[in-house]
């Protein structure tokens, strides 16, 4: 009887302990396919994670996976800002492109963009931008901080106070550089010539623009200096116009030096005042091969003017547009450095909650095709500078002097060829 109460015992928990067997089973695989569903269900709260049709292809689970993760186990996932963390998704993924030019705004930067070109911030006031995967000084605007500390187009900036700038973004940078008037921000600079990078402290001031200058020189020469092509540079130019005239010059520099671009319509405007109606300014070229066609409003009254360029290591985007297209339309002679190089054109496009996309969408050319991109303009008469570590000389301008020797011995036939 022991022996058989033994074995009923014995059958009784090998039931039991299959039981647990399957059970534990079952938990176990619930709890795998609980750790292992897609990421996306991992993290909760969060809207619109369905994807559109067109990127069923795309498998976003590691992404979700990352930020599932970050929330369960870093350290401080109780500060963490979903907000944030979506802005740095975009940007990495802007940035992905590995196009400079290219870049997501939130509403701050977009804010700030919007203050640049119509012409008016806080700001050391200096064009920047990257150049080989450098920040770099494209232009100082005239007349406002960062030319007034003495810093130069080229100028290439590796710190920002105490933030280096190999890992930034260049609307990072921008963020930092930008503050409320009357702060200083420190800039380290490494400049052709210098022997070790230099600090330089430039004191933040309210930036205005002033888009164009003229002067009336000796024998006829009359100067119209642009120096960003805003919104409401052309009719600041149409004024210039009317000054020359009134001046009673007969020849004229077009001053585009540490001029950083803006629109390319504007430059399309001004470049009608030299070229006739219907001559091709600029092509823009898409990246289906298709091409659109800016031409010449006409407007005629500068055709038949002697007429040089002067352009330097500063000049980009809009300025070499203008200036590419007056070489090839009317052999007009560019002097002084060759060009930034900036040959693309960019797309604002307005996102949900105040940010924006700034997107290249093509590449333009000049009127005989070539593409600048990367390359500048080469000038036909290059000026060299002497390199300068001190601020002896500072009130020569050998480009200008060169200039207005070369228009001295224009003429008007000469000049319309």
């Amino acid at each position: 009887m022991f022996k058989f109460k033994t074995l009923k015992y014995g059958k009784a928990i090998s039931v039991v302990v299959v039981l647990i067997v399957l059970g534990a089973s079952f938990f176990v695989g619930v709890l795998y396919g609980y750790d292992n569903r897609p990421g996306a269900d991992k993290v909760a709260g969060i809207v619109h994670q369905t994807l559109p049709p067109k990127f069923a292809s795309v498998d976003f689970d590691l992404f979700w996976e990352v930020w599932s993760r970050l929330e369960e186990k870093y350290v401080d996932n109780s500060k963490l800002d979903r907000q944030k963390l979506v802005f740095g998704a975009i940007q990495g993924l802007v940035r992905a492109v590995g196009d400079s030019h290219t870049e997501f705004l939130p509403p701050v930067e977009t804010k700030q963009f919007q203050e640049d070109i119509k012409g008016s911030f806080d700001g050391i006031g200096a064009e920047i931008g990257m150049r080989k995967g450098l920040l770099t000084i494209i232009a100082p605007l005239k007349g406002n901080p960062a030319e007034k500390a003495g810093l130069k187009a080229g100028d290439k900036i590796f710190k920002i106070d105490s933030t280096i700038t190999t890992d930034l973004s260049l609307d990072e940078a921008v963020r930092l550089i930008r503050g409320p008037r009357g702060t200083d921000v420190k800039l380290l600079i490494v400049r052709n010539g210098f022997d070790k990078p230099k600090e330089y402290t430039v004191t933040r001031d309210v930036i205005h623009v002033q888009i164009v200058e003229t002067e009336k020189k000796q024998d006829g020469i009359f100067v119209i200096q642009l120096h960003q092509f805003t919104e409401n540079a052309g009719l600041e130019f149409r004024k210039a116009v009317r000054e020359f005239y009134a001046s009673g010059s007969k020849k004229l520099i077009v001053d585009l030096r540490n001029n950083p671009g803006g629109f390319l319509t504007v430059s399309v405007d001004i470049a009608s005042w030299f070229v006739p109606a219907g001559d091709v300014i600029a092509k823009e070229r898409f990246s289906d091969g298709s091409e659109e066609i800016y031409r010449s409003n006409g407007y005629g009254l500068l055709e038949r003017i002697p007429t040089v360029v002067i352009i330097n290591e500063g000049s980009a985007s809009a300025s070499e547009i203008l200036a590419g297209a007056l070489r090839d339309l009317r052999q007009i002679p560019l002097i002084g450095a060759k060009s930034y190089g900036k040959g693309s054109v960019q797309e604002v496009e307005d996102l949900p909650g105040s940010s924006s996309l700034k997107v290249t969408i093509a590449k333009w050319l000049t009127p005989n095709g070539i593409e600048i991109d990367g390359k500048g303009l080469d000038p036909d008469i290059t000026v060299k500078l002497p390199e300068q570590s001190n601020e002896d000389d500072l009130d020569k301008d050998s480009i200008m002097e060169r200039a207005v020797e070369v228009l001295k011995k224009l003429d008007s036939a000469t000049a319309h060829n």
